[in-house]
């Protein structure tokens, strides 16, 4: 086998997983699939999560050439389109990520378009920030770790002021966050804001939550790649994103973390990883004494995950299953299961070590 051969045969599992889920979910979205018998638990309206979803499906479309597949992923991403409007910052997750591969597709162009310019409609001028938000429900004036990815490129797309906002949009979750003025070992991954006593932090996620790291040195990695964001909006950023690695265990430690990183009894979180992992490729597209460094970790990440937590040829369940993901572990919801977003990005990396796809377009 080649080099990249176990990636090549990785990714279309991967896509042959996605083509069976396809067939499974029909018009719904899936979210987490049973690590026993590979069943999805689906939404109908994608939530959080629906953009992955759509993604996956351009993977596929861009693996197989196939005007079928392409057509697939419009339709699908067309059925994101009432999240534009909706009061999240969840819409970089589900926007950005559910229409970045989606090349030469008009429809999925103006629908990000609409999206960006919603987004920089809803930045609250006084936080600095487009606020967690309603609509899935809780606190609206929320900073959360998983409210940056995807809206930090989703906002630069609106135009120099979406630019300025989103620059803004990340520091201030980098301040609250990661901290600026001591020396955190791990992150607080959500604030919630009182018009009395100022940003206050929140116990749930907990600060060892795997994906609350992963989640900012993913947005990190996307800022530095943003020709928009140079100047001195970019300047902080690479030592944020030493920061970031330095106490994540991203270039050393387990290459799979805990769910809640601070407490050993926590299930891993293989979906954190593959973040991981994509953040760094990013990074290592970078000019810098420390590229190497950061492909060879994103490598052993993507290698440890197909050979470890990747299922293979199974009576019971089909292959091609990125199992041992963690949804949520303080709730005890799907532990050890196969997560629509975990699938997306290892497919994303793995595309992206064989050619498929160009890491720094998404």
């Amino acid at each position: 086998m080649t080099s990249t051969g176990w990636a090549d045969a990785a990714l279309t599992a991967v896509i042959d997983r996605v083509t069976v889920t396809a067939s499974e979910v029909g018009a719904r979205f899936p979210l987490f699939a049973d690590p026993d018998s590979g069943r999805w638990t689906t939404t109908g309206r994608g939530s959080w999560t629906g953009g992955f979803w759509a993604g996956l499906l351009w993977l596929r479309a861009r693996y197989t050439g196939a005007e079928a597949d392409r057509a697939a992923a419009s339709r699908c991403t067309a059925r994101l389109a009432p999240w534009a409007d909706a009061d999240t910052a969840a819409r970089g997750l589900i926007l950005w990520y559910g229409t970045a591969l989606a090349s030469h597709d008009a429809k999925a162009t103006a629908l990000r378009e609409r999206a960006a310019r919603a987004c920089l409609e809803a930045v609250d001028p006084e936080l600095g920030l487009v606020p967690w938000g309603s609509a899935l429900g809780g606190p609206r004036l929320l900073a959360r770790a998983d409210g940056v990815p995807g809206m930090v490129p989703l906002l630069a797309a609106a135009g120099p002021e979406g630019a300025a906002a989103a620059g803004a949009h990340l520091h201030r979750h980098l301040e609250l966050c990661l901290g600026v003025s001591e020396h955190r070992p791990w992150t607080q991954p959500a604030w919630r804001f009182d018009a009395g006593s100022g940003w206050q932090p929140c116990e749930d996620p907990p600060r060892g939550w795997s994906r609350g790291r992963a989640w900012l040195l993913l947005a990190v990695a996307d800022a530095l790649h943003l020709p928009t964001l140079s100047g001195p909006r970019a300047e902080p950023l690479p030592g944020a994103a030493e920061r970031l690695l330095e106490h994540g265990a991203a270039l050393d430690g387990p290459l799979v973390p805990r769910a809640d990183a601070s407490r050993p009894d926590m299930p891993l979180d293989t979906s954190a990883a593959a973040i991981t992992a994509v953040a760094l490729l990013k990074l290592a597209r970078l000019p810098g004494p420390r590229a190497t460094e950061f492909a060879h970790r994103a490598t052993a990440i993507l290698r440890h995950l197909v050979g470890t937590h990747l299922s293979g040829p199974h009576a019971r369940r089909p292959a091609g299953m990125l199992l041992d993901g963690c949804y949520d572990a303080v709730r005890g919801t799907a532990v050890r299961h196969e997560l629509i977003w975990g699938d997306f990005f290892l497919g994303l990396g793995l595309a992206a070590l064989t050619g498929s796809a160009d890491i720094t377009d998404v």
